[in-house]
């Protein structure tokens, strides 16, 4: 399976309006409204949305950056909650610390509509035989 195959099925990305502006090895760029669906109850922004958009960028870059038969899954990941959100739309720009055989490393910084830091976060991908490979 490809990148653009896993994007099409959807699941939690298309459920949370998160869009791929670039898919890069070096580099993925996604978006993100801030709206009911990503709010805990006292309507702020969850923290595990940002973590589920931070992951799904690391996620698609460990991808870009495999061989031919691998795949990447997250195994690790750490986030630092920034600033609070009500509404808006962030910005998630994934960069690969370290591409390994076996480990990948990506850092993703999350911004806001203003270019102010919301979410930083480091995940770690295993990288295994892809499904169906």
């Amino acid at each position: 399976m490809d990148v653009e195959e896993m994007m099409e099925r959807g699941g939690v990305t298309k459920d949370l309006g998160i869009e791929f502006t670039v898919l890069e090895p070096e580099e993925v760029v996604a978006t993100m409204p801030v709206d009911a669906r990503h709010h805990q109850p006292l309507g702020f922004l969850h923290g595990g949305v940002s973590v589920v958009l931070a992951e799904s960028v690391a996620t698609i870059g460990g991808w870009l950056n495999c061989a031919p038969g691998k795949g990447a899954f997250g195994s690790e990941i750490n986030a630092s909650h920034l600033r609070p959100k009500r509404s808006g739309t962030l910005t998630a720009v994934g960069r690969p610390v370290h591409r390994g055989r076996g480990s990948q490393v990506w850092q993703v910084e999350i911004r806001d509509e203003g270019d102010k830091p919301v979410c930083v976060s480091r995940c770690t991908l295993a990288i295994v035989d892809a499904p169906g490979a």
